[in-house]
C-alpha cells in the first residue's frame, strides 16, 4: 500500500486560485493529502497540479491544430508536396519522438530540477510548427516545401521525445499518486474544445471567411501554443529531486537492459502497448478513406477536426479519473472500443457502400476513435508512472518509449504496405491487433491498489 504523508496544514494560508482549482478539481478532502512525492514538494502540488493542467492544455491544443494525421496532410497537399511525402509524417511524428528517450533519460536524472528540459524541448517545438506555417505564407512550393516542412517536422519529434520524459518526470515529482491522470484528462479536454472552435468555424463559416492562408495562419498559431505552453511551464515550482543514475551510455544502456529483463510488469505492459500503436496507425488509414470520398477542401478538414476535438473534450476527463482507479482497465477498454470501431466500420461499408461519401459517417468513425485513442494514451501514461518504483519514474517512460519507437517504425512500414493492397485490409489488420491489446492489458496488475 503506498504511503500517504500527513495532511498540508499549511495549504489554508495565503490560499490562491491554484488552490481553489486544485480543490475542485480532486475534491476538497482528498486534496489535503499527499501520496509518492517527498514531503517538500506537498505544499507546492496545488499549484504544480493547476500549472501543469494549463501548460499541457496549450500544447495539447497545438498538438491538435497541427495533427499529423490530418491537419500536416492537408498542409503537404495545399503546398503542392509530392503525395509520398504524406505518408512520412506519422511515423516520424511519433517514432522520433520515442526512440531517443532511452539516453534522455540517464541525461534528465543528473539535475536536479528536469522541468527546463521541457521548457526548452517547447520552445524548438514551437518554433518548428511556426515555421512551417511561415513557409507555406511565404508562397514556398511544392517539392522545396514538402521536404522543409518534413526537415522540420524531424527536429519537433526529436524535441518532442525530451519533452515527453521531462513532463511525465516532473509530473511524478510534483502531482501525488491518484490524481496525475486528471492533469493529463483536464488538458485533453481543453484542447479538444479548441479543436472544436476551430473545426466549426471551418465547417459553418462563410467561403469569404476562409482565405487560403487561414489553414496556414492556423500552423503558426499552434506553434504559439508550445511557446505560451513553455512560459507556463517554467511557473512550476519544482524542488530538487535524486540525481543518482548519471551514467556512461554503456552503463546505461546495461541497466535499462537490466530492468527489462527484470521486470515482469514492465515487460507485459510493453507487449500491451505495442499491440495498441494500431489505435493510432489506423486514423490515417481513414483519413484517406475521408479524403477519397470528400476530397480535400477546408470545410472537409473541419469536421475531422471537429470530431477529433469533441472526442478528446468529451472523454479526456473521464479516462483521466478512470485511470487514477485502474489504468490497465482503461487502455483494455479503450482499445477494444478501437477494434470493434474497426471491425462495424467494415461491416457497414460492405452493407451500405453509399457511406464512402458522406462525411456524416467519417466524422462519427473519427470520434469514436478519437474517444478510444484518448483512452489508450491516457491509461498508459498513467500506468507506466504508477508502476515505476521509488524516484525511477524517468527511466521506465525512457525505456518503455524508446522500444516502442522502434517497433512503431516497423508497425508502421507494415501498415503502409497493407495499405498499399487496400485500405479495408489494413483497418481489419490493425483492428484484430487493438483487441489482443484489450486482452494483454487485461493481464496487468492494477499499479493504482
Amino acid at each position: 500500500m503506498a504511503n500517504s504523508s500527513p495532511p498540508r496544514t499549511e495549504l489554508s494560508e495565503g490560499q490562491g486560485l491554484s488552490q481553489i482549482l486544485f480543490d475542485l478539481a480532486t475534491g476538497e478532502d482528498d486534496a489535503r493529502l499527499c501520496r509518492d512525492i517527498p514531503d517538500s514538494q506537498c505544499r507546492e502540488e496545488p499549484q504544480c497540479f493547476t500549472l501543469q493542467v494549463i501548460a499541457q492544455a496549450l500544447s495539447k491544443s497545438g498538438d491538435v491544430l497541427a495533427d499529423a494525421k490530418v491537419v500536416l496532410p492537408w498542409l503537404l497537399g495545399s503546398v503542392g508536396a509530392p503525395v509520398f511525402l504524406v505518408g512520412l509524417l506519422v511515423p516520424i511524428r511519433e517514432s522520433l519522438a520515442l526512440l531517443p528517450q532511452i539516453l534522455v533519460g540517464g541525461v534528465i536524472r543528473r539535475f536536479a530540477l528536469r522541468k527546463g528540459f521541457w521548457v526548452a524541448a517547447s520552445l524548438i517545438e514551437g518554433l518548428c510548427i511556426i515555421a512551417m506555417g511561415l513557409i507555406a505564407l511565404l508562397g514556398v512550393r511544392g517539392t522545396t516545401a514538402g521536404w522543409t516542412i518534413v526537415g522540420l517536422l524531424v527536429v519537433f519529434s526529436l524535441a518532442r521525445g525530451i519533452a515527453s520524459i521531462a513532463a511525465k518526470d516532473t509530473l511524478g515529482k510534483t502531482v501525488s499518486k491518484g490524481r496525475r491522470g486528471r492533469v493529463s484528462g483536464y488538458a485533453a479536454t481543453a484542447s479538444g474544445l479548441v479543436a472544436s472552435a476551430v473545426g466549426l468555424y471551418f465547417v459553418l463559416g462563410p467561403a469569404a471567411g476562409r482565405p487560403d492562408w487561414l489553414l496556414y495562419a492556423l500552423i503558426v498559431a499552434a506553434g504559439c501554443c508550445w511557446v505560451a505552453a513553455a512560459a507556463t511551464f517554467h511557473l512550476i515550482p519544482e524542488h530538487p529531486g535524486a540525481t543518482e543514475g548519471g551514467r556512461g551510455l554503456g552503463d546505461l544502456v546495461r541497466d535499462q537492459l537490466r530492468i527489462l529483463l527484470d521486470d515482469r510488469e514492465l515487460q507485459k505492459f510493453l507487449l500491451a502497448r505495442t499491440l495498441m500503436i494500431a489505435t493510432a496507425l489506423v486514423g490515417p488509414v481513414y483519413v484517406s478513406l475521408a479524403q477519397q470520398g470528400m476530397g480535400s477542401a477546408l470545410d472537409g478538414l473541419g469536421w475531422l477536426v471537429i470530431a477529433s476535438g469533441l472526442a478528446a473534450a468529451l472523454s479526456s476527463t473521464f479516462w483521466g479519473v478512470l485511470s487514477d482507479t485502474s489504468s490497465r482497465l482503461t487502455m483494455a477498454l479503450a482499445a477494444g472500443i478501437a477494434a470493434l470501431l474497426g471491425f462495424a466500420v467494415l461491416g457497414s461499408l460492405t452493407l451500405f457502400p453509399s457511406l464512402k461519401d458522406s462525411f456524416v459517417f467519417y466524422a462519427a468513425v473519427l470520434f469514436i476513435l478519437g474517444i478510444a485513442h484518448s483512452g489508450v494514451r491516457i491509461g498508459r501514461k498513467t500506468q507506466v508512472v504508477d508502476i515505476a518504483g521509488g524516484d525511477r519514474k524517468a527511466e521506465y517512460v525512457a525505456l518503455s518509449n524508446t522500444l516502442i519507437g522502434v517497433l512503431l517504425l516497423i508497425l508502421g512500414g507494415l501498415t503502409g504496405i497493407l495499405m498499399s493492397l487496400g485500405l479495408e485490409l489494413a483497418i481489419g489488420m490493425l483492428s484484430a491487433l487493438s483487441l489482443l491489446g484489450a486482452a494483454a492489458a487485461l493481464t496487468l496488475k492494477n499499479a493504482q491498489a
